[in-house]
């Protein structure tokens, strides 16, 4: 009997491998996505920084050519206006920039230790009423400034502090900036208890525990105080031009001011100079505190 010969079992095919990604093509597009990021930020960083750019070219431009030429080459260099601006007013420029270097320094003391005295006072120490001054501290940032100019300026005059810098540096004193006091107190918070226990165990006060333990470990936020605080007073240009009237106590953004007169004529370029002058301790400082001011404002609230 001759035996069927049963037919061929077909073998299943293999399922479709997955397609793998080429791992040159990957690095490719990665590549090249990370080129178009940095190229779009390069354009927006060039646009933001063009103003500037505009101002430092426009000091060696002649007056009259400076808005007669949009482009950033001067095409008559004129480096006289560094030496008319810095002899066009009353005194001579440095005097202002010495003026508002006196009333940034002060501000900056100010700042950081009555700041940081009020925000160790919420951060890490139990009172009645706690939470509600520190509600009505932070609904102050809602305040607008121009409401208390008034009340300022007549506390001010009636304390025969007109002309003088007392009201521009005083307030800083008084722990009067509540973004600081909100900043340093989350950075406190962020601090173990342990240290204040330990402090307390070594016969340590609650002033000599800010003083000796609490404030050397807030160098990130004090910095960032002393940073921000230090582009604000050196920029105020509303607060001496209320208070102060004699021309030789002058900061800064007033002497620029002075450069044009009552009819709005302008010496463009000795004011561009010095305005360019101006810039410069802003710039270093900021350069020189940036590792404390990302540092400072990164390691904020965390615990």
């Amino acid at each position: 009997m001759a035996l069927l010969a049963s037919p061929p079992k077909s073998t299943p095919k293999p399922a479709k491998q997955a397609k793998q990604a080429d791992p040159e093509e990957a690095l490719s597009g990665t590549r090249g996505t990370r080129f178009s990021r940095h190229l779009i930020l390069c354009l927006v960083g060039l646009v933001m920084m063009y103003p500037l750019l505009w101002l430092i070219s426009s000091s060696f431009k002649p007056s009259n050519d400076i808005f007669r030429q949009l482009g950033l080459w001067p095409e008559n260099w004129d480096f006289s206006n560094y030496a008319e601006g810095w002899t066009a007013l009353n005194q001579p420029f440095h005097v202002y920039l010495i003026n508002s270097m006196v009333v940034v320094v002060f501000s900056i003391i100010g700042n950081i230790f009555s700041c940081a005295l009020a925000a160790y006072a919420f951060a890490r120490m139990e009172f009645t009423g706690r939470k509600l001054f520190f509600a009505l501290m932070l609904g102050t940032l809602m305040l607008p400034g121009h409401v208390l100019l008034v009340p300022q300026y007549i506390i001010f005059s009636q304390l025969g502090w007109l002309d003088t810098y007392l009201p521009l540096i005083v307030p800083n004193f008084m722990a009067t900036n509540a973004f600081f006091i909100f900043l340093m107190v989350q950075f406190m918070k962020a601090l173990p208890k342990e240290l204040d226990d330990a402090a307390q165990i070594d016969g340590c006060g609650p002033f000599r525990t800010f003083l000796r333990v609490i404030l050397p470990l807030c160098v990130p936020a004090m910095a960032t105080t002393a940073i921000f605080t230090f582009i604000s007073t050196w920029n105020e240009f509303f607060g001496p031009l209320l208070y102060i009237q004699n021309q030789d106590l002058y900061t800064v953004p007033l002497a620029l001011r002075a450069f044009m007169d009552s009819e709005g004529q302008s010496m463009w370029g000795p004011m561009f100079a010095m305005s360019v002058v101006s810039i410069a301790p802003i710039i270093g400082f900021f350069i020189a505190g940036q590792k404390y001011l990302i540092n400072g404002i990164a390691t904020t609230g965390l615990k």
